[in-house]
């Protein structure tokens, strides 16, 4: 009967030593860390599409705030980086499936996001509002009745836009923000859901166009996707982002791509 009892027990440890195990958060198997530092390569998912953030130059090299951060990371952790261009809606995706090890590509954090992916602390400050001519008479959500609007297909904007426009407000959904910009360049649509430092990039480059600000969507400071648990890798750029917010790499980043420094930036 002993050793019977003895059995039972032991099959009984050894069921909930196995239930353990296959319940442990997946932050126990992260890799994604070790996995670069034996590569010393790091891959990161990047816009090519969204001035100031993340551009073409006239040489067609990526160049922006964006770009600069994550040559800054990279540097920082001592590897070579790969920048993998992507667009706003697939962007989480290839951070899901693994193609890429981070994301720094204008990502705000929201609710729905950290259900699949975590981030890091903020690393430069930005916003979505809807601009649109001086002229076209919107003081509410309620004047974007009847009114079209272009947004970028599965940015947080287009999210935020969907939860405050009136039914009747005909959002015209573009696949990248090239195509949201000249839609409303061409006068296809009355106004742009967007972030607002591409809206000072078109009130630059189209000045006849009188471009202003009407509606604030959501303050969003952008954050370094992270795959989900890789708690390893997040903490390594977090230190990075403290100390380049301590010795002022932060602000000097955004002060030569924004006009002005980042400021106080959640963690």
């Amino acid at each position: 009967m002993t050793s019977r009892r003895i059995t039972f027990k032991t099959l009984a440890l050894a069921a909930v030593a196995s239930a353990t195990l296959f319940s442990m958060p997946s932050s126990f198997a992260q890799t994604a860390l070790d996995d670069v530092m034996k590569a010393k390569k790091i891959t990161i998912a990047v816009l090519s599409d969204f001035p100031p953030y993340a551009f073409a130059g006239t040489d067609l090299k990526l160049q922006g705030l964006d770009i600069d951060m994550a040559n800054y990371v990279a540097q920082k952790m001592g590897v070579a980086v790969e920048l993998l261009q992507v667009t706003s809606a697939n962007r989480i995706p290839y951070l899901q499936t693994k193609k890429a090890d981070l994301v720094i590509a204008t990502l705000g954090k929201n609710p729905d996001r950290e259900k699949v992916i975590d981030f890091t602390a903020a690393y430069s400050p930005f916003f979505q509002a809807v601009f649109a001519a001086k002229n076209v008479n919107i003081k509410s959500f309620a004047d974007l009745a009847g009114k079209s609007v272009a947004v970028t297909r599965g940015a947080i904007e287009d999210q935020e836009l969907t939860k405050v426009a009136p039914a009747t407000t005909d959002i015209k959904r573009f696949e990248d923000n090239n195509a949201t910009i000249s839609a409303f360049v061409a006068g296809q649509v009355v106004a742009v859901a967007t972030g607002a430092s591409v809206a000072g990039v078109i009130m630059a480059r189209n000045p006849q166009l009188n471009t202003e600000y009407k509606l604030l969507l959501k303050d969003s400071p952008n954050f370094i996707g992270v795959g989900k648990g890789e708690d390893k890798l997040r903490l390594k750029v977090n230190e990075i982002l403290a100390e380049a917010k301590k010795n002022g790499d932060i602000d000097k980043m955004a002060v030569k791509w924004l006009g002005r420094p980042a400021g106080d930036l959640p963690n």
